[in-house]
């Protein structure tokens, strides 16, 4: 009795790997996904639980610019960028919701993973490659970045990052940022998830425009 339930707290202790982080993930959008009344908002609350939007447009802004921000400029660039990826980030696991998901390989260095999936949508076979880390040895893997394709989705933001950068300066890109949250927040407001998932049944869909 007492070594059946070491074994199962030991079990309940152990930690989930990246690879069941994103089986466990994929399985919570679908359900989430299916649920009667569900809509993209109930969606993003989902996916937060296994997605770091905060490291994501942590990494997708770079550390030089990161760094050279006052706090209150992170806080508010990281709060923007949390509840933009929120938004377009749940509108596309909808999409992929339906999707028959294959499981590949999990590589894992130090703190640092990745998980290849193949994703069949209408007879359309798309390479879907899972970026995660943990804050510490510790700490549970966290998802921070989707390539899709090959593209990646801190990739992308990071080039149309350097571009307003460059031209408007932070406060530029900050309205910017703010301008798209408030577009698709409105978009998604009202929206059901069998909806968009008739709509983003064709693709996979694609990170936002920020310009």
């Amino acid at each position: 009795m007492i070594a059946s339930l070491l074994a199962a707290t030991l079990l309940a202790a152990a930690p989930v790997s990246p690879l069941n982080v994103v089986k466990n993930g994929n399985a919570a959008v679908q359900k989430a996904a299916n649920a009667p009344g569900a809509t993209v908002q109930s969606l993003a609350t989902v996916v937060e639980s296994f997605v770091d939007f905060q490291e994501l447009a942590k990494r997708a802004l770079g550390e030089k610019a990161w760094k050279g921000l006052t706090p209150a400029q992170q806080k508010e660039f990281t709060d923007t960028m949390t509840g933009l990826l929120r938004a377009s980030y749940a509108q596309k696991a909808i999409g992929q919701a339906k999707a028959d998901v294959k499981y590949g390989k999990e590589s894992v260095q130090g703190t640092e993973a990745t998980v290849d999936t193949e994703l069949t949508v209408k007879k359309d076979q798309v390479p879907v490659n899972y970026k995660l880390y943990k804050a510490s040895a510790k700490a549970d893997w966290r998802i921070y970045d989707v390539v899709t394709d090959d593209v990646s989705l801190v990739d992308t933001y990071s080039g149309q990052f350097k571009k307003i950068l460059s031209t408007k300066g932070f406060d530029g890109l900050l309205t910017t940022l703010k301008s798209k949250r408030a577009q698709l927040e409105k978009e998604n407001a009202n929206t059901s998830a069998a909806s968009v998932n008739e709509s983003a049944a064709g693709g996979t869909g694609a990170a936002p425009q920020a310009k």
